[in-house]
C-alpha cells in the first residue's frame, strides 16, 4: 500500500512540474496561477497544496533539484586537470541534453533569472576554488575572471538549448573547455 502512495505522489510531482514547465513556456512564472497548473495536470488544487505552497514553491523545488545534481556533477572532476575539467564540461552538457526541455524552459526568458544565478553562483565557485589553484591568480582576479567565464559558458548553453543542441555535448564542451584554457 505504501509502494502505491509513494507512486501516486511521484506521479503527482512530475505532472505538476511538467504543467509548470509547458505553461513557463509561454508566460512568466508571476503570471501563472494555481489553477492553471492543476487544470493543465488534471490535478485538484487541494491535491496541489499537498505537496506545495504555490507556484513559485514549486518553480524552487525543480530548480533546487537541478542545483543539486549540477553540483553532484561538479564535485565528481578535478578542475585542476585539464582531461577531467573536459570531461566534467562534457558530462555537465549530457545532463542538461537529458533536461533539454526543463533546462532550456529555466534558462529562457519567461524562467525565473534567480535560476540562471544560482546555476553561474554553483559554477562560478567551483570554478574560482580551482582557477586560484592551478593559476597561482589572485583570490579576488580568480573572482572576476570566473564570472567571464561562467557568463560566456551559459550563453552559449542557451544559444545551443535554442538551436535545439544542433552540435553534440562533445563539441560544445571542447569549444567551452578551450575557451577557458586559452582565453
Amino acid at each position: 500500500m505504501n509502494q502505491k502512495l509513494d507512486r501516486r505522489k511521484k506521479y503527482t510531482r512530475m505532472a505538476l512540474k511538467y504543467s509548470l514547465i509547458t505553461l513557463l513556456k509561454i508566460k512568466p512564472i508571476s503570471t501563472i496561477t494555481v489553477k492553471e497548473i492543476c487544470e493543465r495536470a488534471d490535478i485538484n488544487r487541494s491535491t496541489f497544496y499537498t505537496h506545495y505552497h504555490d507556484q513559485f514553491d514549486l518553480l524552487e523545488q525543480i530548480e533546487e533539484k537541478m542545483i543539486a545534481d549540477i553540483n553532484t556533477y561538479l564535485s565528481q572532476y578535478n578542475f585542476t586537470r585539464d582531461e577531467e575539467s573536459l570531461q566534467m564540461t562534457e558530462k555537465l552538457l549530457e545532463y542538461i541534453a537529458a533536461n533539454y526541455d526543463i533546462c532550456q524552459t529555466l534558462l529562457n526568458e519567461n524562467g525565473d533569472h534567480s535560476f540562471e544565478r544560482r546555476v553561474m553562483d554553483v559554477a562560478r565557485t567551483f570554478l574560482v576554488r580551482n582557477w586560484t589553484e592551478k593559476n597561482n591568480m589572485d583570490a579576488d582576479l580568480s573572482e572576476y575572471a570566473g564570472t567571464f567565464l561562467i557568463s560566456g559558458s551559459i550563453y552559449v548553453i542557451k544559444q545551443w538549448l535554442a538551436n535545439n543542441m544542433d552540435k553534440p555535448p562533445k563539441q560544445i564542451a571542447q569549444l567551452i573547455n578551450s575557451i577557458e584554457l586559452n582565453g
